[in-house]
């Protein structure tokens, strides 16, 4: 059976899991962690660097590595929260060719799917090394609280990595299919889930066998870690300034730099009163005197910095209750997911909201991709007994007369769903009638998501709000929404499945898998020299270690000589062929080399 491998697509960091022998299991990457920064960088040379080693090159790099890509996926330029990435990042956010946004990375400009799919093409070889076999299937978590586009533009950066994405599913979700995966338990559980850079509140009923129902979800896709990051950035930029008149904000490495202070400040706080934030040669004066930044951050400080936001979460909690029309004391449960949930304070605020201590038994930064692997493996295999019934967590609509959003199917319905109401024309001999999809829940349309349109024409002449039209919408199991609208009168009908955009053409995302595909053997090539030249090394290493002795014992011969000189050539090739990249030539010169070295160790031996 194909595998299928669950991937939690972070803000910070990402994580890759698959179900083996019935058990979710997290598969750690090359240097044994078990999350990957979300991070990439291009390099002077044009090389792409993805995970730890973009996150390692980052402060030395700072304009051309890009982090938190995620908050940017699937959204428009013109939109508020694009505006306040590209006041605060140190890297270049520019305007696309379809009012998207793109990253600017040394000559090139990149598509937020296209930088999200290296994260996801990163995963994919951590599953495909460790599994043995090629991977080409996934479910990909995302937000509870994403638009349509933001999960379409989710969908696309799996196609360029290569990947079929066969379900996204929401992340609190994901969690609460982990934590309840295999202990038949009936409860009904909040999943807090406060992450690097999104926040989400789902309520789920768990039954008994396997049956998995969301009741209320709602979040904010613009509140998390980065923003408490930033808070701790505005606070040492501000110190600065006051002291030495300077903005370190121009400077692109400085910020680089404060961006990794504050988080490392911000997660050491989680265990200790306070910690010193100490950046040397933070930058020179006017008068080229070198400048540090020096300055103690208690635990005290970093809450006020970070009340509000925390705040914010507590009023998404109280009104998902609301929605979800339950009382505190019905929440049997309260899971904690996400990174940021090891802040004292944090767990102090939910603790406090919903008047019980929070479960702290699943792994914040793993239990996601779990149960995102548990979901994969349901979906293709017929044994796992497990139903989910999730919500869709935006209103759909259409934009009435006015700019006023009618809402057809409301926030927090069940799907798979269709709904349908009856509207009438606006105008005297009105012949068609646009019909204006919208998902959002504010009621001027113009403040909601367009998610697509379609005109319904041919309709009888007749006096305003005479002609009745039945609009109909529906939504399948994976969140496909189709509408029609039918005239009452004559049975004219015109319909379109929705299809969320990502700010990508077919034809621009075909040209990313064959760019994805050719990096992906340019990388495979680079690894495997990689790993025939640090085999060969280690060995030369060893023989040269050895060299003096062996000569010492063996030189009085001709014979000896001659095995002397042979082991020099065999050296002396193994390095030619590292210095001029050939794999082939190395993994040629690795047996003559394992045999020298055993030869040596063993006259070393006999001595």
């Amino acid at each position: 059976m194909e595998r299928v491998i669950g991937i939690d697509l972070g803000t910070t960091n990402s994580c890759v899991a698959i179900v083996e022998n019935g058990a979710p299991a997290v598969i750690p990457n090359r240097g044994g962690y078990k999350t990957t920064p979300s991070m990439v960088a291009v390099t002077e040379a044009g090389k792409r660097l993805v995970g730890h080693i973009a996150k390692r090159q980052a402060i030395t790099n700072a304009e051309n590595t890009v982090y938190a890509a995620k908050r940017l996926i699937g959204r428009k330029w013109n939109s508020p929260q694009v505006k306040n990435a590209v006041a605060t990042s140190s890297y270049r956010i520019v305007e696309g060719p379809h009012t998207d946004v793109r990253i600017a990375l040394r000559d090139k400009e990149y598509s937020v799917p296209e930088i999200s799919a290296m994260v996801l093409q990163e995963m994919k070889i951590i599953a495909e090394d460790y599994l043995g076999q090629p991977v080409s299937k996934a479910v990909v978590t995302v937000p509870a609280y994403f638009n349509d586009n933001q999960r379409q533009a989710t969908k696309d950066a799996g196609e360029i990595a290569g990947l079929d994405v066969i379900r996204i599913i929401n992340e609190p979700t994901a969690a609460a299919l982990s934590y309840g995966f295999g202990k038949n338990v009936e409860k009904t559980i909040a999943v807090y889930d406060f992450g690097g850079g999104t926040f989400d509140i789902s309520i789920l009923e768990i039954g008994a066998h396997g049956v998995f129902k969301v009741i209320a979800t709602a979040g904010d896709t613009f509140l998390g870690g980065e923003d408490i990051d930033a808070r701790i950035i505005d606070w040492l930029v501000q110190g600065f300034k006051e002291e030495h008149s300077l903005d370190l904000r121009q400077d692109r490495m400085a910020l680089q730099r404060l961006k990794d202070a504050a988080e490392k400040a911000k997660c050491e706080l989680s265990s200790v009163r306070e910690t010193e934030v100490n950046l040397p040669f933070i930058i020179s004066s006017g008068r080229n005197e070198a400048l540090h930044l020096q300055r103690t951050l208690s635990r005290q400080t970093l809450e006020e910095l970070s009340a509000d936001l925390i705040e914010r979460t507590v009023d998404i909690c109280r009104q998902t209750l609301e929605d979800a029309k339950l009382e505190k004391d019905e929440i049997e449960e309260v899971v904690l997911v996400g990174g940021m949930t090891r802040m004292p304070r944090i767990q102090s605020a939910v603790a406090g909201f919903f008047e019980r201590e929070p479960n702290k038994g699943v792994h914040p930064d793993e239990v996601v991709a779990l149960g995102a692997a548990i979901q994969g493996a349901a979906l293709t295999d017929d044994k796992q007994e497990m139903i989910l019934l999730d919500v869709t967590p935006h209103a759909l609509g259409i934009m009435t007369f006015g700019s006023v959003f009618e809402e057809l199917i409301p926030q927090n319905t069940t799907v798979p769903t269709h709904r349908q109401k009856i509207f009438t024309t606006s105008r005297d001999n009105q012949t068609a009638v646009k019909i204006i999809v919208m998902q959002g829940e504010n009621e001027d349309a113009s403040a909601n998501e367009l998610l697509g349109e379609f005109i319904l024409t041919g309709l009888r002449r007749a006096p305003k709000g005479t002609v009745e039209i039945e609009v109909t919408f529906e939504i399948n199991a994976d969140g496909i929404v189709s509408v029609r609208a039918k005239d009452l009168d004559t049975g004219l009908e015109q319909s379109i499945q929705v299809t969320a955009s990502s700010g990508l053409t077919r034809d621009e995302i075909k040209d990313m898998i064959d760019a994805s595909k050719d990096d992906l053997v340019d990388r495979r090539v680079s690894e495997d020299f990689e790993a025939a030249k640090q085999e060969a090394e280690k060995i030369v290493a060893e023989i040269e270690r050895l060299f003096p002795q062996v000569e010492q014992i063996v030189a009085s011969s001709d014979f000896g000589r001659d095995a002397i000189e042979k082991a020099r050539a065999i050296v002396d090739k193994a390095r030619a062929a590292i210095a001029k990249k050939d794999t082939a030539a190395v993994k040629e010169q690795l047996d003559g080399l394992t045999r020298t070295h055993r030869m040596f160790k063993g006259v070393v031996a006999k001595t």
